[in-house]
């Protein structure tokens, strides 16, 4: 997959050579979209071999040790994470059996229950977040040119917002 706009090479690791993706804006879709799984599958395996953490886990105690009090309801964990109410329960009844979040009724209303990240979780945390991070930024942060850093926060700000505040399929019928 080639494009000659630029001057430079589009990459797809899925592209059959001589096809080609019609137009910039699809051969950059199917870049992000190849890419950012081969990131987040790196991610993984390293969080998993260094602190046997897979990412989901790592996300669910970053928003715990972010929180007020390391607490989080459920429903807004789920949210947070952008899982299933099911889901998110999963990974926290997971990440309890090994001692690094509690589960217990939420403080200001009994009905609810909330996640709570514990010392074990808050440690593991840490080592976590020191591999994860230098990862982060040897696979992204130092791949970046000058700007481009500044193009992606406003591009993903905007469709970040646009998603969150949107239905299903209300962005554009396309892929």
């Amino acid at each position: 997959m080639t494009s000659s706009s630029e001057g430079f090479e589009a990459w797809s690791r899925s592209a059959v050579p001589g096809q080609t993706e019609a137009g910039v804006p699809r051969q950059a879709w199917r870049a992000y979209f190849e890419a950012t799984a081969l990131l987040q599958d790196r991610l993984d395996r390293t969080l998993k071999d260094g602190a046997e953490l897979h990412l989901a886990d790592y996300n669910l105690l970053l928003l715990l040790s972010e929180a007020p009090g390391g607490r989080l309801r459920m429903g807004e964990l789920a949210r947070l994470m952008v899982f299933s109410p099911s889901r998110v329960t999963y990974q926290v009844k997971t990440l309890e059996q090994r001692g690094l979040v509690e589960r217990c009724a939420a403080a200001t209303d009994r009905r609810g229950a909330e996640a709570v990240i514990s010392d074990a979780g808050r440690h593991l945390f840490r080592k976590a977040a020191t591999v994860h991070s230098r990862q982060v930024k040897d696979l992204f942060l130092d791949q970046l040119e000058d700007g481009e850093a500044e193009t992606l926060l406003r591009v993903f700000s905007r469709l970040g917002r646009s998603l969150e505040g949107g239905e299903p399929g209300t962005l554009s019928d396309g892929p």
